[in-house]
């Protein structure tokens, strides 16, 4: 008890001393708006202690602390390191040699420019971007329903990474693509960003203006988070209790969206438009019959009964084909208002459009009148080159993906209650680069992973005890911080080993089969109707169903996201459950199934060259001798599937060094 009333003032003081820095309504002090992120982007003198001007940023900090680098890693290493950062997947052993014994001074470029082009790249860092944007195909809270058509943005993410989309562009088209282009699909789709969050839909007597609240509260949310890096949500209720920024701005963005509303865009002709609604009315009043039935239904009547229901509703016809996308409609624009604790029945002042105040001179005016295409405006100030937001938050996120951690160590809070900049001239460094180099992602990738930094090894002796003691998390980049692989990795890298990925790409989101159970916790389990098609079953994870209340058991216990909000950051955590997934679950012990008649097919029946070939697949090396041994012995009294699964749980393969 002690403790918590610690924290309390601790907070509580924390808060006032912030408070004295507010200036009055509508202004800001010299104090807000000096916090670093708000601050332009400085221009900063690239140290001369090395070529790559990463490399100089980071010896730089390092020789300030006393600290070294690590050597290089071996190829070996970095070729799988290299192969998991950019495309997801592990290296083939003939990549691997092919690399190994390629000497040209430029051989580990040419292999980051080959990855780069590869199309699973998109798929990579499309998922990263999936997400940082909430994405998911059905609405969460109670009824979790399915979203038609949502898998295409998906699907524009996946493109737009693969063809290197300028980043400016990008955004421009997920928060205005429908009125720029109104007659462009993929623009449509794109702007289908608006309506990935989370949307409860209420039976009965609904509340129209609150459930209207709920659904612009989320998008502006998601521009604050996604987008600029700021908990802009904070300021919701009040004003922001330690970033500069008022409850007014919190509105005043959510005015852009006042008139936004969601549009699902057939793609069927009239005739069959009507045909499905004909069929759906008539299956909806079938099961509506049959629940009207079930009351006072007990036991095996009761559980004959649902399984009636749900045969039914099996039977509703296939949605049409759509685009899930958004439309401007300025007669169903709400006036927005400042809400008092955040409350749509304690309505203050009427707001108008204005982005963040701290960025703007003081008594900045607001527009009041609603533009032909407000979203496109606060689309332009967010891609604005003197942003000072925007840049940085992506290029810490690229950051973030091959390092590990980021610049700023909180990717969706650059705020005052978020992490500093561990190297804050190489952040705006990097962002310069970005927006000179007209916001392409491919060149500041290249220019990461060609870094020695990029390319220390993860397990040097050297100067270890000294910079654990200096620097134990790693901030300062004095080696290559080991990772384990996130859920998806793991799964493909699965897949890919045992000889059994489904190439195939884009599409619906596949439904694979589960323990019926889990089905039990679902409002309709009648949605999770599985794929037919078996080989469907084995495609990369970025292209499985992502449902917000049925998150597959696999991926949940390797820490994958749970859809509801935007996810900066994937957690790696350690616990048992994952070891028994690993050990026991059905897609394990299929895949290892698998795995070992590869190693039969491809290896014959001697044992060693299975094991070299099991080692060589999972691990991307040969056994070590005694690892050589331990195996032999384990396969003399086991059978090769085992000693296959035994392999798919080894640390080598399922972390990056």
């Amino acid at each position: 008890m002690r403790f918590r009333i610690r924290v309390f003032v601790a907070a509580a003081t924390l808060v006032a001393l912030f408070a004295e820095d507010r200036a009055p309504l509508g202004t800001y002090t010299p104090v807000e708006r000096r916090h670093w992120a708000f601050q332009p982007r400085a221009t900063p003198a690239v140290p001369k202690l090395a070529k790559n001007p990463i490399d100089a940023f980071v010896l730089a900090r390092l020789k300030q602390e006393g600290l070294l680098s690590s050597p290089k890693a071996d190829r070996t290493t970095l070729i799988r390191r290299a192969y998991f950062d950019l495309i997801g997947l592990p290296p083939t052993p003939a990549e691997i040699d092919a690399f190994v014994a390629d000497r040209a001074p430029n051989a580990w470029e040419k292999l980051v420019d080959r990855l780069l082009a590869n199309s699973h790249y998109g798929e990579r860092w499309g998922q990263h971007w999936l997400d940082v944007a909430r994405y998911a195909e059905s609405d969460g809270f109670e009824y979790d329903t399915h979203r038609n058509g949502a898998w295409r943005y998906r699907d524009y993410v996946i493109q737009a990474f693969n063809s290197d989309k300028p980043f400016d562009k990008f955004l421009m088209e997920q928060l205005a693509g429908d009125e720029i282009a109104p007659a462009n699909e993929e623009m449509r789709i794109a702007a289908g960003f608006q309506r990935l969050g989370p949307l409860r839909k209420n039976a009965g007597n609904q509340d129209v203006a609150s459930n209207r609240n709920e659904v612009l509260t989320e998008m502006t949310n998601a521009v604050g988070a996604a987008l600029l890096g700021v908990t802009l949500g904070c300021a919701r209720c009040h004003d922001h209790k330690f970033d500069p920024i008022r409850q007014a701005d919190y509105y005043r963005i959510q005015s852009y969206f006042a008139a936004t509303n969601e549009e699902d865009i057939v793609h069927a002709p009239a005739e069959e438009q009507a045909a499905f609604k004909a069929k759906k009315a008539a299956n909806d009043e079938a099961v509506k019959k049959l629940k009207a039935a079930m009351k006072g239904l007990k036991g095996d009547d009761l559980e004959a009964m649902k399984k009636k229901i749900a045969e039914t509703e099996k039977l509703a016809p296939e949605p049409l084909p759509a685009l899930y996308s958004v439309m401007n409609d300025a007669a169903k624009a709400m006036p927005v208002h400042l809400l008092a604790r955040g409350d749509i029945q304690n309505k203050g002042a009427q707001v108008g459009m204005r982005p963040l105040g701290v960025l703007l001179p003081d008594g900045a005016p607001e527009r009041t009148t609603l533009p032909e295409n407000p979203r496109t405006k606060l689309a332009e100030w967010i891609v604005d080159p003197t942003n000072p937001l925007t840049a940085r938050v992506m290029v810490n996120r690229i950051w973030q993906g091959h390092f590990g951690r980021g610049i700023v160590g909180t990717p969706n809070d650059f705020g005052r209650m978020g992490m500093r900049p561990t190297h804050p001239e190489l952040l705006d460094y990097l962002a310069n680069q970005f927006v000179a180099g007209g916001y392409r992602m491919k060149p500041i990738h290249r220019l990461m992973l060609l870094s020695d930094t990029y390319q220390q090894s993860s397990s040097s002796a050297r100067e270890a005890a000294l910079a654990k003691e200096k620097d134990p998390e790693n901030k300062l980049l004095w080696k290559y911080s080991r990772r384990r692989l996130e859920a998806e990795e793991i799964r493909d890298a699965m897949l890919v080993v045992s000889g059994t990925l489904n190439p195939k790409t884009g599409g619906p989101g596949v439904i694979v089969p589960v323990e019926k159970d889990l089905l039990q916790l679902i409002y309709n389990p009648g949605q999770w109707a599985v794929n037919p098609e078996v080989k469907e079953h084995d495609r990369r994870s970025v292209y499985l169903l992502a449902k917000r209340n049925m998150r597959l058991p696999f991926m949940e216990v390797f820490d994958s996201p749970d859809l509801q909000i935007s996810c900066p950051r994937r957690e790696s955590s350690t616990h048992p459950p994952q070891a028994l997934e690993l050990l026991n679950g059905d897609l394990s012990n299929r895949l290892a199934e698998a795995l070992a008649a590869r190693l039969q097919r491809e290896a014959g029946p001697s044992k060693a060259k299975q094991i070299t070939l099991a080692y060589r697949l999972t691990t991307g090396r040969p056994p070590m001798p005694a690892e050589a041994q331990l195996a032999a012995k384990f396969l003399a009294s086991q059978p090769l599937r085992e000693f296959a699964l035994a392999v798919l749980n080894l640390n080598r393969f399922l972390y990056v060094n």
